[in-house]
């Protein structure tokens, strides 16, 4: 596959220009695929790159950078060993390559390349956060207690660094100290949800339930999808005996994910108390079917089983459980209690027998000393008095305990976000509804499930010009390797059938979109100018070459917004939550980028001229006069949209944040509920941060 993908970008015929115009060429567009989380596809230019010029060190830094975001750490520390023994003055390498050793448990070698980059940049808050939690991760606490002085000191209004070191002293045992941190990051930071969820662990620990239950609350009111808060609070109010509650969580829990295996095996637990024991084996029979080897399952369903009457399926169920523990003496009474109601007196007989000699033997063992504590987890005495387990947790005995997220996990969800780099771990900035694009793929969305549509779309999907449907989306799906060659093929096709008929716009058009789709701007554009001086009616080019212009330009605002990185690489490549903040918060300045955003306004026009109905048009339109910090328009334009859909979700959404930018609060928080309503849930956080001010 790799070998055809290589040799399908040597048939470019965009890339036939002279060696050193290709690199650079190729390195560009392998950036933007970067930029636009598109990784599979940037590989594969930085693999060109590397072929022509090996001795280059950006390409090899790049590529570790899409590694990482693909959990391949191992090949990206690879690259960055490359990229430094080129240039070991490129800082943005060794953070790479910290979180890449990081990510495998190397946390000594990590630390080392974050020392490494700040002596080159002092004070990164970045590589000092990632340090400290290397630290962590080694059980190094004094030496992260050292680093997160430092951190204080450079950074001291950001309420991240009290969270990550109130994670430390939780995992350190000390409550007092995580305490004052997560009030501390409260405090400066009243709308972080995991600040609360955090908090109300150490609370749980400290046996303060009610204040663990109203943390819990709160991380819920601000967050209401976030699935660990429930699963928590379903916790604390078993704890506080409140079942009824515990299994509306666990109820909320299976609403948004029916394969959670948490929720499912307490759901069960919980029915089985209060005897709703079919439903209780409905969950069972669920975590069963995702995890065959949970007995602890296998033996909840048995005892089920037995009580309505499947004696059988009960012993089915024993059976399991007693090849896997055959010292588990509670199993054997079990199993010859169903054995006596199905009439099999001898079987019962013989696991009764077989229970009275484990015990006896077992018993001698301990007294002798031969067998120590081995038995612990066979035995039906428990000494713990807690009535919960880590999910890692096997031991058979605690076959009724609900089930907690592993320590380690708990771990990784404090610290993952900061160490990993990754943009779709660290969404925490309240962001424009993205632009619309006609394009082959898009993203699955559990909760909006919406099919955008517009009668010139299907006009031309029906005429059957392209060789797939084209669709609309605002959720761009990055290609497959499969996918990645199909358009490569694609180009090649549609360069011949330009070269036999010229004036082919449809080709232009479907040539264009998969240059764009390849993350080929340039090309792009001129294939939709191409398409458009054929026919200067072709609604769809003016709309897309506006799209594509977009994108540029943004990606270009990235880039100046990073360019004064030591070494001259930009942050792009693991500071990617700036992608946004690019676009949003730049005034547009100098005369250039004033030109550009007038060419994407006059597709726009041209696209609303052409057919006033287009929706679309007024809602890319929109966002780009929000770009210019033009809220006035921008409002005019999504209120357009909405006149023309009522239930345009995404143009409720943004004009209430336009709404909201001009000080507008009630109408901003009235087109954010409605937003809410229509399915975009992100609405809800901003509605209640802003009703809390």
């Amino acid at each position: 596959m790799k070998k055809t993908i290589l040799l399908l970008f040597a048939q470019l015929c965009s890339f036939a220009l002279s060696a050193q115009i290709n690199t650079d060429r190729v390195l560009a567009i392998g950036r933007n695929a970067l930029y636009f989380e598109d990784y599979v596809l940037s590989i594969q230019y930085f693999n060109q790159v590397i072929k022509s010029k090996p001795w280059l060190a950006e390409p090899y830094f790049y590529r570790a950078v899409a590694k990482i975001n693909l959990d391949d750490y191992k090949g990206a520390e690879e690259d960055c060993n490359a990229c430094l023994e080129r240039n070991p003055f490129l800082v943005q390498a060794y953070y790479a390559r910290g979180i890449a050793r990081q990510n495998q448990d190397n946390f000594a070698g990590a630390i080392d390349d974050y020392n490494k980059g700040l002596e080159f940049k002092a004070e990164d808050r970045q590589m000092l956060v990632n340090k400290a939690i290397a630290y962590i991760q080694k059980k190094d606490y004094e030496g992260a207690e050292k680093v997160f002085g430092e951190l204080m000191t450079a950074h001291s209004r950001h309420a991240m660094n009290y969270m990550m070191r109130g994670a430390m002293y939780l995992e350190k045992g000390d409550t007092i100290h995580a305490l004052q941190d997560y009030n501390q990051s409260i405090e400066m930071d009243p709308y972080y949800a995991p600040a609360y969820g955090n908090r109300a662990i150490v609370h749980y620990h400290m046996a303060d339930l009610k204040a663990a239950l109203a943390d819990l609350n709160e991380a819920i009111r601000l967050n209401t999808r976030e699935n660990g808060y429930y699963i928590n609070r379903g916790l604390v109010r078993y704890q506080m005996n409140d079942l009824r509650g515990a299994m509306a969580d666990y109820d909320q829990v299976i609403s948004f994910d029916s394969r959670n295996l948490i929720a499912r095996f307490n759901r069960g637990l919980l029915r089985s108390q209060v005897g709703d024991n079919n439903r209780a084996i409905e969950d069972f029979d669920v975590v069963i079917e995702e995890e065959p080897d949970n007995y602890m399952a296998y033996y909840n369903r048995a005892l089920l089983r037995y009580e309505t009457g499947d004696f059988q399926g009960a012993v089915q169920d024993y059976n399991v459980v007693l090849e896997k523990y055959p010292e588990f003496i509670p199993g054997y009474y079990s199993r010859a209690e169903a054995k006596r109601k199905m009439q099999d007196h001898a079987g019962a007989d013989r696991d009764t027998w077989t229970a009275f000699e484990t015990e006896e033997r077992l018993n001698k063992e301990r007294q002798s000393g031969t067998r120590g504590n081995r038995s612990a987890e066979h035995t039906a005495e428990s000494t713990e008095e807690e009535n919960t387990r880590e999910q890692s947790d096997k031991s058979i005995n605690k076959f009724n305990r609900l089930v907690v997220y592993d320590k380690e996990e708990e771990r990784k969800n404090k610290y993952q976000n900061d160490v990993r780099g990754r943009v779709q771990d660290r969404n925490v900035r309240v962001d424009l509804e993205p632009q619309f694009v006609l394009t082959y793929y898009e993203k699955a969305d559990p909760v909006k499930k919406i099919v955008y549509y517009d009668r010139m779309l299907e006009d031309y999907n029906n005429r059957h010009l392209l060789s797939r449907q084209l669709r609309l989306t605002n959720e761009e799906a990055p290609l497959t390797e499969g996918q990645i060659e199909t358009h490569f093929s694609s180009i090649d096709e549609y360069s011949s059938e330009i070269e036999r008929q010229a004036g082919n716009a449809n080709a232009c058009f479907g040539r264009a979109l998969d240059y764009m789709l390849v993350q080929d701007f340039t090309e792009a554009i001129k294939d939709y100018t191409k398409a458009i001086e054929t026919e200067p009616s072709f609604t769809m080019a003016y709309f897309n070459r506006a799209v594509v212009r977009y994108k540029q330009l943004e990606y270009t605002l990235s880039q100046q917004a990073s360019s004064a990185e030591p070494g001259g690489l930009s942050a792009l490549s693991l500071n990617l939550n700036t992608r946004n903040a690019a676009i949003t918060t730049n005034t547009v300045k100098d005369n250039k980028r004033a030109y550009e955003h007038e060419l994407i306004i006059r597709d726009y026009d041209m696209v609303i001229k052409l057919n006033p109905g287009f929706i679309y048009a007024y809602f890319n339109r929109g966002n780009l006069f929000c770009a210019q910090r033009d809220f006035r328009a921008a409002i005019q334009d999504y209120s357009e949209a909405i006149l023309r859909d009522p239930d345009f979700a995404e143009a409720y959404f943004n004009r209430g944040l336009a709404r909201l930018s001009q000080g507008d609060a009630n109408r901003g928080i009235a087109d954010l509920s409605k937003a809410g309503e229509l399915g975009i849930i992100n609405a809800y956080s901003i509605i209640k941060r802003m009703t809390n001010n």
